[in-house]
């Protein structure tokens, strides 16, 4: 099966921010919320929300702020207005942009996203500028030492994936369409394969081919996007090599 495992190296590389503990802990505490709110507080009968909360325990999120993050999301009050939206934008070389973000104020995020695009000599675009470049999928990842290729393929064509990916060295990526995440997810757990992250990406179809001195700008815009309390996630339609992400 073809592999699309690439969006790892394309997305923004997830963690270099995330590792500031505070930043991380906002963000997990806000996909909580709309998770809750938009198929109710119980983790078992609403995946997203599972999937939500056993993230944010992974990463030591404590659970007061788990059980606060899930009340919010239920009873409404202050912090429970937040809204998923996806903005594009135009980056240095034409790069296409596609920015996830929860925010309770659109004049906020998008005043902070103009002015990161600006600073770096992009833009931000109307809806469908660019998103006609990416495909949004599910994606699981398993982990290689968890279980052979030929067991997984099977396992996961029997839950409704549509393709696993394995040219990473360390995961096997399952793809899925965005209806059928969690559900496949569900048969992969119930058939023992343990799953490390489930989650929806955008996957570039339109990739960019810029000047090599294009990188870091590029990089220099999605660290600034990423450092925005608002922003989920950041996905660009280009292939920029892995020396490129070493930390200054």
């Amino acid at each position: 099966m073809a592999g699309h495992s690439k969006w790892k190296n394309i997305r923004l590389r997830k963690g270099k921010q995330d590792a500031i503990r505070g930043k991380l802990f906002t963000k997990m505490a806000r996909e909580i919320i709309v998770a809750a709110r938009q198929g109710g507080g119980d983790p078992a009968l609403n995946a997203r929300l599972r999937v939500a909360i056993d993230k944010a325990k992974a990463a030591s999120l404590p659970k007061e702020n788990i059980d606060r993050a899930v009340a919010k999301g239920t009873g409404g009050g202050e912090g429970s207005n937040y809204e998923e939206i996806c903005y594009e934008g135009v980056g240095p070389g034409g790069v296409a942009f596609m920015v996830e973000v929860y925010s309770d104020n659109r004049n906020r995020t998008v005043g902070e996203l103009r002015h990161a695009f600006t600073k770096c000599g992009g833009n931000l675009a109307e809806n469908g500028a660019v998103a006609w470049q990416f495909k949004q999928v599910g994606q699981i990842l398993v982990k290689k030492s968890a279980v052979d290729e030929d067991t997984l393929t099977l396992a996961a064509l029997e839950g409704g994936a549509d393709d696993v990916a394995t040219d990473d060295e360390e995961f096997y990526t399952v793809e899925t369409q965005v209806a059928a995440l969690h559900a496949c997810n569900d048969s992969l757990n119930s058939q023992g394969i343990a799953t490390e992250e489930v989650t929806l990406a955008r996957i570039p179809t339109n990739m960019a081919d810029p000047d090599p001195e294009v990188f870091p700008k590029v990089i220099r815009l999605m660290d600034m996007l990423e450092d925005l309390d608002d922003v989920k996630e950041t996905y660009v339609n280009v292939e920029i090599p892995e020396d490129m992400y070493q930390d200054d």
